[in-house]
């Protein structure tokens, strides 16, 4: 017996103490053959862990949850307008830094605009029955009417227009009025409470009512209804009070994003 059969048979039977037909082939043999290449090893199956997904930082910025712990996307941020409109800009003084200005939403007009389309209505059916009797002075009557609640119409339509909801890094103002003007205001240091309410119907229209509580007693801005963007014009003010210098920063950004783009290099 040549030393490689003494090594594949005759070790194996004195290991194993019984003997054993050459016929038979055990494991060792087939890794032993030269013909064979040896097994794989396996991946041990305890312990076994694939590493860890890696989620990067910037997947994961603005992601928001709701009360349930759902995702509801990333925070929308409102732009900041550049300058502030001539109407806002009489009422900044000079160190104050203007943050953003809103008029109130279309919804504030629907009372306006039922009422016009009524009364549109309603002249034209009493028109018609007046013509059957040939009453002139009835009919020149109604339509004065018509035309003086057409008037009052378009007199709230203009103070929607003017009416604005100005935002700065000092305080919080409403303008109104079209001949008689009205400014109230309210410093942010001295607001102790904020709060925003949205009925089912503004939640979906967008828009929402705001209520300011202040230390003092006689408040001069307490509620502002029908506001547009409620919850990120809600967040924007209160990152107004709480980190102005992270809203500063992100307004310089802006500006040098701006000053580096390639139209304004090419206009320069």
């Amino acid at each position: 017996m040549s030393p490689g059969e003494f090594g594949r048979s005759g070790g194996r039977e004195e290991r194993d103490g019984e003997p054993r037909d050459d016929d038979t082939l055990l494991d060792s043999d087939l890794f032993d053959s030269p013909d064979l290449d040896p097994p794989a090893p396996r991946r041990p199956i305890d312990g076994d862990m694939s590493p860890p997904l890696e989620v990067a930082d910037e997947d994961l910025d603005g992601l928001r949850y709701d009360s349930a712990g759902m995702p509801v996307g990333p925070r929308r941020v409102l732009p900041l307008p550049d300058e502030p409109s001539p109407l806002a800009a009489r009422y900044l003084f000079p160190t104050e830094k203007y943050r953003g200005e809103w008029r109130r939403h279309w919804i504030h007009l629907v009372p306006e605009f039922v009422i016009g389309v009524l009364a549109t209505f309603v002249m034209g059916y009493v028109s018609g029955l007046l013509a059957r009797t040939n009453n002139e002075g009835a009919m020149g009557a109604v339509i004065v009417a018509w035309v003086i609640v057409l008037g009052w119409v378009g007199w709230r339509v203009m103070d929607w227009f003017f009416d604005r909801f100005i935002l700065t890094n000092k305080r919080v103002m409403v303008v109104s009025g079209v001949v008689t003007r009205k400014v109230a205001m309210m410093p942010l240091l001295r607001v102790t409470d904020m709060k925003y309410e949205q009925t089912p119907l503004g939640r979906m229209l967008n828009y929402g009512t705001f209520v300011l509580e202040s230390a003092g007693q006689d408040q001069a801005l307490r509620e502002i209804k029908h506001l547009p963007d409620p919850n990120e014009l809600y967040l924007q003010v209160v990152e107004e009070m709480y980190e102005p210098d992270a809203v500063q920063a992100r307004v310089e950004g802006e500006e040098e994003e701006t000053a580096s783009s390639p139209s304004a290099v090419n206009d320069a």
